[in-house]
Parts: C-alpha cells; structure tokens; sequence
C-alpha cells in the first residue's frame, strides 16, 4: 500500500517515467503500471502448499472421518487419533501430526456437509429489560478450613444488563439450587417476568420427553418453588447441542472463576467466602460488556423498574424429609447424624435440608437446628438435648461425645468446668454432676453471658449450688437491663446520674450470695471464702421440754389435776 502510495505521488509530482519509478522504488514496469491505474494493490494471492507425503494416505483419513458420523460424540476421531492409526495400520512414518492436522481439520468440515449435517448459524438476540435471566452451576476447588475441597459456584445472570449473583456451596442439589434462587431475586430485588432459562437438571427435570423439543417432567418441588415465586422456565436442548442457549450464564461462570477465584481462595468457612463473592458482585456493576456504552450496574438500575415483585410470604428451600429418632436420640440424613430431645426417641420427626443447616421439626415446632455435616458418618450433636437423661445417670456425661463436642465448640466454658470440678470435690461425682446439669438447664431461660457472670461468682465464694448460679444469672441480667436502659433516660438524669448510682448501690448489696446449707458440708468451725462467721447461740428446747411434762394421757382426752378434777 505504501509503495503504491510514494510511485502515485513521484508520478503526479515529480512527472516521473515508468521506467525511473521502477528504477526508484525497485520494482518492475508492470506494478509501477497497476499502480498507475488503481491506487489499490492486488490481493496477495495465498500459495497451496501441495503434501506428496500425506496424498497416498487421504483416502484412508476421509474413511475414519466418515465413519465418524454414527459414532457417539465423545469416541470420534481426534487428529492425534488418526495419526496415529495411519502410523499403525498404514506405516506412514514419514508424515508429521501437524500435516494431518491442517488436512482433518478442513476435511472434516467438508464431509459434514456433504452428509447433509445442519451447519449452526447463531441469530443474534435482543432481550427486554426484566424479561430473561439464565441460571448455572460451576465446579471449582477452594482451601476450606486448610483442606483442598470442591465446591459449586451457583450463577444467576440477567439477559439484559449482565448483572449476576453468585454463591458458593458445599452441594448442587435441590436445597442449593432452591437457596441460590432466592438470594439472586432478594439481591436484585425482583423476578424476571417471561422466563429463566435452565440446563435439564435433575433438581428440575425428572425426565426429557423429546431431545429436540421443550416438553419436560418437572420435580413436584420445583414446580411448587416456580409457582410460589411466579416464573416460567425455559429448557435448553439436552447436551452441548444447548450450551449456546444459555451462552450468557456459560461465560460468565468461567469468567468470575478466572478473574476472582484464581488462585484457590483460602477460607475458613463457606460463609467467609461468601461475604467475598457478594463484594466481589457489587464490583463487577462497574465493567462493561464488550462493546456496550453504559456499566452492568447502570443497565441494571434501568432493568430493575422492569421486574415483577417479590411475594410477601417467604418459601423454605429445604429438602423436607421425616426420618425416624433411634435409641440414642438421633436421626440420619443423607449419611449424617444429629440429635434431637430425648423425648423423641423412637417417634417421626420433619426435617428441613438445607445447604448449611439441619433443621428438625415436631409438626410446626421447631425442637433443633445443627450446622450441615459434609462429612459421610459425621454426626453433630447438643448437649442440651440429653439432660434430662444425664440427670438420671449422671456416670454418662464425662465421657459421653455431647461434652467432648460441647468442649469443641465453646459452649462449656471454663466457667463450667470450674464449677463442675469444685460440685464434684465437694458433693461428690453423682451429686455434683447433677448440680451441674441444673446449671445446664438454666440456658434454656437465660443468655450464654448471664449463666457464665452466674458460674464466674458462685465459683469465686466457693458455691455449688445451681440456685445460686440462678440468683447470680439474674443479677447479670438486672445489670444488662440497668446499663442498656442508661441511653433512653432523659439527659438531665444521665448527666446527674442518680438513677445509675441508686442501681449500682442495689446491685452491690445483693451482688455476695453465699450458699447457708454449705455449713452442713464442711466442719463448723471451718470459716468458707467470703462467709461471715455465725456468732449466734444454738437454739434451746428446755421450754418446749417442760410443757410437755405437764401433758399426760392422749390429745383427745385432758389428764387429770391431783384432785380429779379436769384442768
């Protein structure tokens, strides 16, 4: 182009002759003489590189390809394959891969066509703002809790602007699927009003009555969750052949795994890295999709006038199951155990699936909730779901797995075992267990904090008594209540500060509570921490004693003086 450029200037400039443009620009007469006539240079013309090597084994490659056309997708011929057949079968050593490979990869295509397969040709689409969404899971790897794990990346994309929600989960089945669904419409605030378009999933789809049509057999559940929230599904072709349906889902996975979990994110729970994945989702409003003018986040904030609203009540996106409570107070689900009340056992119970919790029901109420185990034969057990059990063979609790998982977790505190260990040395192991479980049961009507400011003060005076725990825990309780009442009071009595002085005086005398009865454990004259010495005299019975001296015969008849006569 340049060349036909500078002789088209020297000739209309200069008044150069053809042959001294030739001479100039080295080039012969006849390209000085088509650039005189078009200022536009020929096409370069491609050579066809002939293979002498390849042409006797042709014949044999256009056969494999061929008998391709009945074979199944994943067993046909890859340009490898067939190399390395032709090496085999035909001993064409002389002939490199990279040959066969630009030979196949044009032929293939020519005999496609020549068998009368369809070419796919995409239409391009347009989509009206809250009109269409699609829906897709993706596997991927994480560091959870510092153990490799694979993980599902549920997406839910917008049709027209391209704003997606994504969450992470530890499973792709129907509770994830249900759970995925609800937090994308509470995200964007709304529900797509002609359809979402979905893979033939098993948490949707029970069977596929025509491969190339759209008739299916839902789940009874689905369609129930589908007619709650009022949608329409859309079910793309079966296999690959439907992949370009939902191409916009099926980039968008790939690209958030690429741009946001690479390398391997390092969490220690699936709720961390779901409080990530949301950042990451308010971040990506601000890109571009391709060629567009406008943001995600600003097509978006056009798009969401359009969608339908949410329904008022809500929908419970656990898998409902009723398994059956064995002797030990537990039930199985999906190749887990959990506890429930002991007064369960042997009974039906309702259990809500969900993708991160456990939740058991007795018709409408609610008698637990466990965190999901993931692990096959995990258990997750309450040690509150056994004390009245433990109350009547307190030799069960210190070696039992409920205090070893209550340890676990955090729920018996130091606090406890302070207690605990003072109850038993005291009282001895049966009496001072069953104090304990006394202490126990007082969570069931106060806070995690009161019952520990309870244990913390009966262990400091040296109690064992549950009631004194109690006493303690609903001091702690009156504290709380005087201090997150201090901020409503009106500003001239914060500013004296008189109301808080009268509770603080009121708490303070109250706050030493010693056990009387544990006078009864140790020697008398033993003074206990924080006991006042009793200087009091013992109680005399001389009076009482010298009444009933004077009383003789029976209650219902009155004894007689010396001289017969009734007193």
């Amino acid at each position: 182009m340049e060349v036909f450029a500078a002789i088209r200037r020297d000739a209309r400039v200069e008044g150069m002759s053809i042959r001294a443009l030739a001479r100039k620009h080295q080039v012969g007469r006849a390209t000085v003489r088509r650039a005189l006539a078009c200022a536009e240079p020929p096409a370069r013309k491609t050579p066809v590189r002939a293979s002498p090597r390849l042409d006797p084994f042709k014949a044999a490659i256009d056969d494999m390809l061929r008998a391709d056309l009945d074979a199944p997708r994943k067993q046909r011929h890859t340009a490898r394959r067939i190399h390395v057949r032709l090496i085999e079968e035909h001993a064409a050593t002389d002939v490199s891969y990279s040959t066969v490979r630009d030979y196949v990869r044009i032929r293939r295509a020519q005999i496609d066509l020549e068998a009368g397969r369809r070419v796919e040709v995409m239409v391009p689409q347009e989509h009206a703002p809250g009109a269409e969404a699609e829906v897709d899971f993706g596997e991927l790897f994480v560091i959870l809790a510092g153990v490799k794990t694979k993980v599902f990346l549920f997406t839910f994309r917008l049709s027209y602007s391209g704003k997606a929600v994504h969450r992470i989960y530890a499973t792709q089945g129907q509770e994830a699927f249900l759970e995925g669904h609800i937090a994308a419409f509470q995200e964007i605030g709304g529900i797509p009003t002609r359809h979402i378009r979905y893979d033939n999933l098993t948490s949707t789809v029970t069977r596929v009555v025509n491969a190339h049509g759209r008739e299916r057999v839902e789940n009874d559940r689905w369609v129930l969750f589908r007619s709650h929230f009022g949608f329409d599904p859309f079910y793309c072709q079966p296999g690959i052949a439907g992949a370009h349906e939902k191409g916009g889902v099926e980039g968008d996975v790939g690209r958030f795994r690429r741009q946001h979990l690479v390398p391997m994110p390092v969490v220690d729970s699936l709720d961390e890295l779901n409080e990530k994945v949301r950042a990451w989702d308010t971040s990506d409003d601000k890109r571009r999709i391709s060629s567009r003018i406008r943001t995600v986040g600003e097509d978006f904030a056009t798009e969401q006038t359009h969608l339908a609203p949410l329904p008022v009540e809500g929908f419970d996106p656990g898998l409902m199951l009723h398994p059956m409570v064995d002797r030990s107070a537990m039930i199985t689900v999906r190749m887990a155990r959990y506890s429930v009340p002991a007064r369960f056992i042997h009974r039906r119970v309702r259990v809500s699936l969900r993708v991160s919790e456990v939740v058991v029901f007795d018709g409408r109420t609610q008698i637990a909730r466990h965190p999901r185990v993931v692990t096959r034969g995990g258990q997750s057990v309450s040690l509150d779901h056994y004390l009245e059990v433990l109350k009547g063979k307190p030799g069960a609790l210190p070696g039992s797995t409920v205090l070893a998982q209550a340890r676990e977790s955090g729920v018996f505190t130091p606090a406890h075992e302070a207690f605990w260990a003072n109850a038993r040395r005291r009282l001895g192991d049966a009496a001072g267990t069953r104090e304990l479980i006394d202490v126990l049961l007082l969570h069931r009507s106060m806070t995690a904090d009161e019952v520990e400011a309870g244990l913390l003060a009966a262990v400091s005076v040296g109690a064992v008594s549950a009631d004194v725990v109690a006493v303690e825990a609903r001091l702690q309780a009156v504290r709380d209540a005087a201090a997150g009442s201090g901020s409503e009071r009106h500003l001239v009595a914060q500013a004296s500060g008189v109301e808080q002085r009268d509770a603080d005086q009121r708490v303070d005398k109250r706050r030493k509570v010693v056990s009387l009865t544990e006078r009864l454990l140790l020697d008398p004259e033993a003074v206990i921490a924080g006991l006042p010495p009793d200087n009091r005299p013992l109680p005399s019975m001389e009076k009482y004693q010298q009444l009933l001296g004077r009383r003789t015969g029976t209650d219902n008849q009155p004894s007689p003086n010396e001289s017969g006569a009734p007193r």
